[in-house]
């Protein structure tokens, strides 16, 4: 379906819009609001609510610099976290500290990144520790981020996003959201992504982005339209892998590993109460990869991410050889 629509708009010499197309800012509005709960402002008002962009992981990386952020200060970061955040605040000068609760001490801290459900572990934030990062941050004047690229992929339960009402109250201020199709599309390739919330400070990341460059193309817009139009192909993707994480946990458990957390997103946070490394060359073994936790944090140390985005063949081969 997304395939058909990029085909379809394939013919597009012209230069693409960073703002996105009315069409695609329309059905980000909608989706937001069908699929999350979430009102975002008139996504076609002179201060924009949503914007696209070239996948989730540049934004992650650039949204510090684009935010004016450079020459001091800290960005908080989960304990456990996607190499990114840190990749981004190291890019604009910025040092970084680890935490999964807002800090009584915000001194020097200029933006937060939240990541429910989280990469790798699978954790889901609750509507009270949310809550606590926007009172928090709205206190001290920080940003407050969300990356909620999984956040369709609730398993055990169902995420809540930082935008919705329950949690920000009756308005954005202060608050952005990162969504993105590649995980709930399977459309990584497509390279494409959303930014919404306080339309102060999506206006501010959008008149840096196309000075920059950072164009979503037209034929990708208008695939990503399409695809937060359709529910019916994120439903039937979400079924598959439901259907892998069934089989692969219970092998896993079966095969005397622990999983942690992992009630949502696409991967299993894998013990044995070892050192990691320990773990990866037991996997290694049965000719298993997995990724060791020590990349996401110390405090994956003795952990290990096994990812669901395997095909079902080699799902099946996996949980073959943990059963022995």
């Amino acid at each position: 379906m997304l395939a058909t629509a990029l085909a379809g708009a394939g013919n597009a010499p012209g230069y693409p819009t960073a703002l996105g197309t009315a069409a695609l800012r329309t059905a980000a509005a909608a989706w937001l609001r069908r699929r999350l709960g979430v009102q975002v402002a008139d996504p076609l008002g002179t201060d924009p609510s949503v914007i696209p962009t070239v996948g989730s992981k540049e934004l992650v990386a650039l949204l510090p610099t684009m935010l004016g952020l450079r020459g001091g200060g800290t960005v908080l970061v989960p304990e456990v976290a996607y190499p990114t955040y840190e990749v981004g605040a190291v890019l604009a000068g910025l040092a970084v500290r680890r935490t999964d609760t807002p800090p009584a001490d915000a001194t020097g801290v200029v933006l937060a990144w939240l990541n429910s459900p989280g990469n790798p572990h699978g954790r889901v934030l609750t509507d009270d520790q949310l809550r606590a990062w926007v009172e928090w941050g709205r206190a001290h004047g920080i940003p407050v981020i969300a990356d909620e690229c999984y956040i369709t992929l609730g398993w055990d339960v169902e995420p809540r996003s930082l935008l919705h009402p329950d949690v920000a109250g009756a308005d954005h201020s202060g608050l952005l959201a990162v969504h993105s199709l590649s995980k709930q599309s399977t459309a990584a390739g497509y390279r494409a992504g959303l930014l919404s919330g306080d339309p102060a400070l999506v206006r501010t990341v959008w008149e840096v982005r196309r000075h920059l460059g950072l164009l979503v193309p037209t034929p990708v817009q208008v695939a990503m339209t399409a695809g937060l139009a359709d529910d019916a192909h994120v439903d039937a993707q979400r079924e598959r892998y439901r259907a892998r994480r069934e089989q692969l946990a219970a092998a896993v458990r079966g095969a005397g590993a622990r999983i942690d957390h992992s009630e949502a997103g696409l991967y299993l946070w894998v013990t044995r109460d070892e050192d990691c490394w320990t773990t990866i060359d037991w996997l290694a073994g049965l000719g298993i990869v997995a990724a060791p936790g020590s990349f996401y944090g110390p405090a994956g140390a003795q952990h290990v991410r096994m990812a669901l985005t395997a095909i079902d063949e080699r799902i099946a081969t996996a949980v073959e050889r943990l059963a022995g």
